[in-house]
């Protein structure tokens, strides 16, 4: 069986160890695959290849009859703008949504902009932030997509959010401040608020700059710092993510169709 072709979209670049360290958002997602299927080798399960797509206009858009599936990453900008470069983003998720054979995953930045394409209202939240290790519910499809989880801790950076759940699909986990957390559509898209790429390093480089620019108040930061040593299912959710690619989930009927 052939490798899955797997694009990653790269929405943002990485803050500055991190990007040294990974070399983009590219490095950072195939060091988690990589982990995911741990020991078989990740070439022998995923192609993967990065396209920046900040640029406008952007020519680094894949061909989507010459790939398997899309993620589009997590993004410091609003998926709720109007910039040229997040409008096409939005158009292209369109069409990949619509392809008979490519599947898309959403990671925070990328859930909002697949619920946003999905006809989802997204807006900033008067909740404030989430960041750092949140326990997340799950729903009875994320219990049964997840496996012996009873909720999710997750990486969270992200005070944007969904309003609602796209036509056709089945929401997986949500928290008391962002109800939509993440959702399924059988065949066709999975997504999730929080980000399973992040490592505790990345993290505390994220909450350290942003303290130190005023983004975050005293009481957020030393909240995130705490909980950021916890342990995250970053890696069992990415192992899902594969099990999606893979078409474990694709017997089932896609609410969409009906």
């Amino acid at each position: 069986m052939a490798p899955i072709r797997l694009a990653i979209l790269e929405a943002d670049t990485p803050v500055p160890q991190a990007n040294e360290k990974y070399k983009g958002y590219l490095g950072i997602f195939t060091h988690l695959f990589r982990r995911a299927v741990d020991p078989e080798p990740l070439e022998s399960i995923l192609t993967i290849t990065g396209h920046d797509i900040v640029a406008f206009p952007s020519t680094a858009y894949p061909d989507l009859d010459s790939i398997d599936a899309v993620l589009i990453t997590g993004s410091k900008y609003n998926s709720f703008d109007n910039d040229d470069w997040i409008l096409s983003l939005v158009e292209f998720t369109r069409k990949a949504l619509i392809h008979p054979r490519v599947k898309v995953i959403g990671i925070c930045f990328g859930h909002q902009i697949v619920a946003r394409a999905m006809g989802c209202l997204v807006q900033r939240s008067d909740k404030g932030w989430e960041v750092s290790v949140t326990e997340t519910t799950l729903t009875d499809k994320g219990k049964q997509i997840f496996g012996n989880h009873q909720s999710l801790k997750i990486q969270q950076m992200h005070r944007d959010q969904v309003y609602g759940i796209p036509a056709g699909a089945q929401l997986l986990a949500s928290t008391e401040k962002c109800p939509n957390h993440g959702f399924l559509v059988p065949n066709r898209v999975i997504t999730i608020q929080g980000h399973p790429e992040f490592t505790s390093e990345i993290m505390n480089e994220i909450l350290v700059l942003r303290h130190g620019t005023g983004l975050f108040t005293d009481e957020v930061y030393e909240s995130g710092v705490q909980r950021n040593g916890d342990h995250h299912d970053g890696v069992d959710v990415t192992k899902v993510f594969i099990q999606f690619l893979q078409g474990e989930f694709d017997e089932e009927e896609d609410p969409a169709q009906k």
